[in-house]
């Protein structure tokens, strides 16, 4: 049976999700493609390319909104430039400066994912805004009235009408399903009632949709994974200093084995968690199999002594 094992041993998420599964072969246009079936393609623009991380060649997934307010169109842009080359020429940094590095570019990119649970520690975490699902971001210089937002009910639409094949379209509605009911759970909302704030919900919707288009396309037949490591420490987002893992985040993990870790930050992210809670049968060590493919793929943080990447293996097992 042809296998599909997330070994999260620096946590997951979304894009580290699409980073890997594209190192580890998958077509990364054909899903450019297959996401335009959602109407919503001049909304954002994807890049992906290679990065060193501690030393281990990944790739780097990146959702960059093109919105019609001319300030959040600047403002990912120039953050994007400032990733990209951290990431792509400053190989040197991300090993033997991992600490300081880490102050600079990577944190300013700690949005990975997180739905409503942003790091909002002043203008270098600006541009959080990108990769929050759920709550309003706090930065003013975006306004508000440029943005609607995307209720549980109408993605849920918007995959229904896509046209997806069956596999693709019941992946992406269940992912979407559990932060749904995990959001709303915490929240007190009912499914229909949950909002997922739109300049999250885009690439939250682009994750999420992309990594079904790319397991489906990679012909996978079961997902297996590791235990979850979700970090420690606290997280700043819109209501407050909340523990990680942040509420949404342990929601999803209900019944999926946690890793203990000793890094004070958010690795496992609400999107990332949901993919690996809903897609995979089992959670344990790697399951015998032969290897056919391995992927790697970067998060947006770098830690001083270990990589920050999620590895897929995909292979035959019995």
């Amino acid at each position: 049976m042809r296998t599909l094992y997330f070994d999260c041993f620096s946590g997951i998420s979304g894009d580290m999700v699409i980073g890997a599964l594209i190192d580890a072969g998958a077509d990364p246009v054909q899903m450019e493609e297959e996401l335009k079936k959602l109407n919503m393609d001049e909304e954002y623009n994807l890049s992906w390319g290679k990065v060193v991380k501690n030393g281990i060649t990944s790739t780097k997934f990146d959702v960059i909104l093109t919105s019609k307010s001319d300030q959040t169109h600047e403002h990912s842009h120039s953050h994007e430039h400032e990733h990209r080359h951290g990431h792509s020429h400053s190989h040197e940094h991300e090993h033997s400066h991992g600490q300081d590095h880490s102050h600079g570019h990577s944190h300013s990119h700690e949005h990975e994912h997180s739905l409503g649970h942003e790091h909002s520690h002043g203008h270098s975490h600006s541009h959080e805004h990108e990769h929050s699902l759920g709550h309003e971001h706090n930065h003013s210089h975006v306004p508000h009235s440029h943005h609607g937002s995307r209720t549980y009910k109408q993605i849920v639409e918007a995959i229904n009408e896509a046209n997806f094949n069956e596999s693709v379209a019941n992946m992406s509605l269940a992912i979407f399903k559990k932060i749904g009911e995990a959001e709303g759970h915490i929240h007190g909302l009912p499914l229909e009632k949950v909002h997922f704030h739109e300049v999250g919900a885009v690439d939250s919707i682009i994750d999420i949709i992309g990594a079904a288009i790319l397991i489906d396309q990679l012909s996978i037949e079961s997902v297996q994974s590791s235990a979850i490591p979700t970090g420690s420490g606290h997280i700043h987002i819109d209501h407050g200093i909340y523990p990680v893992p942040a509420p949404a985040t342990l929601e999803i993990l209900k019944g999926v084995p946690i890793a203990s870790n000793d890094i004070r930050s958010e690795l496992a992210t609400p999107t990332g968690a949901a993919i690996a809670a809903v897609l995979a049968g089992n959670f344990g060590s790697l399951p015998p199999m032969t290897v056919e493919s391995i992927g790697y793929g970067a998060g947006t943080k770098t830690f001083e002594n270990h990589p920050n990447v999620l590895r897929v293996i995909i292979g035959e097992t019995q």
